[in-house]
């Protein structure tokens, strides 16, 4: 009886530390570091054939010998993942155990009124909560903004930009900022928000911006890719694409950077629709992508200066990331990103890497700033705001206030520089 009783405890202790133990289990993001060929080929497979999400690199061809991987580790996947860096001692540590405490406070917010206080910008806002923002800032500034409906999204969702301007001259030059290309990617709308609201409080204040909108009007698109943003808030909090359906794929969506006209689906982008870098099925495929393109075609004679807002990895980046052909124009663009990283150093004590974006990051054909870049925008710019992968994708909304300040300062030191190239 004895024996029957010892046996009944074991095993429902076994039962017990099982429950437990994968009660502890969160989604997790480790930093992983490949130190042999054979170790990287390994973490390629970790990558692609467990249900996982690379951080940092974009693609697994990006992997390589000593190049910090951050991996994204959902919980049912954590023990087959870690079974195969320790079976092949590969160099690991964790970055995020709390991920789904992140994610809640992302989405934590008190208040969709941007009227309230200065603390609505120092929080993510849901797409919804956006469109009620664009119609509230609009409302409240007749004669410095307006709202243009540029086109709309795969799911027929508007896409709104902003036009900031402070006169009516005619044939003004004009920059142009779009936020949230890559879904998962909050930071970035929450600049665009951030910028609007500082342009309009602080005009005849702050003699930066005075002097950047009485020269230049400013178009700002919030959300690039909306039915991806919406679709990090309701479904899963990691994507990245648009939400288009492949004709000949069940994977969904097109990487809206990977899908503009400029070395198309060359070396750093793939045909293949369930891989996150997937080009599309030709350039401009996605409405998205169109419209952006359309609007910038038929205003590039105007428009001096695009910039396009990412995260994470702390970099000013300029073309081309397309090829490793210098831009015509390399020394001017490597001077003003090299001031814009160097005052965000001397003010916030923040280092951004800056650069073309081929030699700086990696190869990524067809994205919109090389596109704009040969269109003839020859100030053309993509920002990887903060952090460097403390909290990458998931940077609390504590850290939103830095993140623009640093991203409105470079934006600033680099306008004014366009501004006395263009007006000389």
């Amino acid at each position: 009886m004895k024996s029957v009783l010892i046996l009944f405890v074991m095993v429902n202790l076994d039962k017990l530390l099982l429950t437990a133990e994968c009660s502890l289990l969160h989604d997790q993001v480790l930093s992983i570091t490949a130190q042999t060929s054979e170790q990287v080929d390994i973490l390629k497979n970790v990558s692609t054939l467990y249900e996982t999400v690379l951080w940092q690199p974009v693609s697994p061809h990006y992997i390589t010998v000593d190049s910090e991987v951050h991996l994204f580790v959902p919980a049912n996947s954590s023990h087959s993942v870690m079974d195969v860096l320790h079976r092949h001692s590969i160099t690991h540590q964790l970055l995020l155990d709390n991920t789904e405490e992140l994610i809640e406070m992302q989405t934590r917010n008190d208040s969709t009124d941007p009227r309230s206080s200065q603390s609505y910008y120092e929080k993510y806002h849901s797409l919804e909560d956006i469109y009620h923002w664009i119609n509230k800032t609009t409302q409240e500034n007749p004669d410095r903004v307006k709202a243009l409906l540029i086109g709309s999204s795969y799911e027929k969702r508007p896409l709104y930009a902003l036009k900031l301007s402070v006169d009516n001259r005619p044939n003004k030059k004009a920059i142009w900022i779009d936020c949230g290309i890559h879904a998962r990617e909050w930071i970035s709308p929450a600049f665009c928000l951030w910028f609007v609201q500082y342009s309009l409080a602080y005009y005849n204040e702050n003699l930066d911006i005075t002097r950047i909108l009485d020269n230049m009007d400013v178009y700002v698109l919030p959300v690039l890719n909306p039915d991806g943003y919406k679709y990090t808030w309701t479904t899963k909090r990691m994507w990245r694409k648009n939400r288009s359906q492949s004709r000949d794929s069940a994977c969904i969506g097109v990487d809206l950077n990977r899908n503009f006209d400029a070395n198309w689906c060359t070396e750093g982008a793939s045909h293949d629709p369930c891989l996150e870098t997937y080009c599309g099925r030709f350039p401009e495929s996605e409405p998205e992508s169109e419209a952006v393109a359309n609007f910038l075609r038929s205003h590039k004679d105007s428009i001096h200066m695009y910039l396009s807002i990412h995260s994470y990895s702390q970099m000013l980046l300029f073309p081309y990331s397309c090829t490793h052909d210098m831009a015509e124009n390399h020394q001017d663009l490597l001077a003003m990103t090299q001031e814009a990283a160097q005052k965000i150093r001397r003010y916030y004590r923040t280092t951004y890497k800056y650069g073309a974006g081929a030699s700086t990051i990696y190869l990524a054909p067809g994205g919109s700033d090389d596109w704009a870049y040969n269109l003839g925008i020859k100030y053309s710019f993509t920002f990887e705001l903060q952090d460097k992968g403390r909290y990458g994708f998931l940077l609390p909304p504590s850290h939103i206030k830095s993140a623009c300040n640093e991203a409105l300062l470079a934006t600033k030191t680099i306008a004014l520089r366009v501004i006395e190239k263009t007006h000389a």
